[in-house]
């Protein structure tokens, strides 16, 4: 089985003036690029742990995966998965708020819409080095949670559902923003995806 780069779903400059056009480019054709080709060279020489899997289930399943290229799989493997939900998560006629039983969820864990978005930008620009601030359904219990991942740690590796992903690697941000991670967390809602949010959530509550 061969991986492949989801098609990106806007042009490059589509996300100005939040993102502008080079780091769309260089973030997707570059570094989830190699992500990706980094993570297709441990299947091909490891057919038999993916065995036809998607990427999602070969995470939520690390314990499967032989200790001697666990950790490889975790940074390439997260970073090929985190990437495909980023960009999923962005839209140019993004912004505004969720609607349906997302926003019923959201307004009950958190007390409201500006409650959940404060805690997530917190998390988002309180991660230390790189890493994510992602808000997501824990599939246990099936409740809503803020939390922090390092590296390309993946969320479905702990038993959660990612619905919204905010990436705070430095090269997410750092040719227009510079050291000024807050304020590309704060400009990021402007264009979230919150259709894509809420069928990620309808969808992980019917598992």
């Amino acid at each position: 089985m061969v991986y492949e780069l989801p098609k990106l779903p806007y042009a490059y400059d589509a996300l100005e003036p939040v993102i502008d056009a080079r780091t769309v480019e260089i973030h997707y054709s570059k570094h989830h690029q190699t992500y990706l080709n980094n993570l297709n060279k441990i299947v091909e020489e490891n057919p038999d742990v993916f065995n036809g899997k998607s990427i999602e289930e070969v995470l939520s399943n690390l314990d499967l995966i032989p200790t001697s290229i666990r950790q490889q799989v975790i940074n390439q493997g997260g970073g090929y998965y985190n990437h495909n939900l980023y960009w999923a998560n962005l839209s140019p006629n993004g912004g505004g708020e969720p609607q349906g039983k997302l926003r019923e969820a959201i307004d009950k864990t958190f007390g409201s819409f500006d409650s959940m978005k404060e805690k997530l930008a917190q998390a988002a620009k309180g991660v230390f080095g790189s890493g994510y601030g992602q808000l997501v359904l824990d599939n246990q219990t099936k409740e809503l949670e803020i939390i922090q991942t390092k590296n390309q740690d993946a969320a479905c590796s702990i038993g959660k559902t990612t619905l919204l992903i905010i990436d705070v690697w430095e090269h997410a941000y750092y040719l227009a923003y510079q050291n000024r991670r807050p304020d590309y967390v704060d400009k990021i809602f402007s264009i979230v995806n919150w259709d894509e949010v809420e069928k990620r959530y309808d969808l992980a509550l019917s598992k």
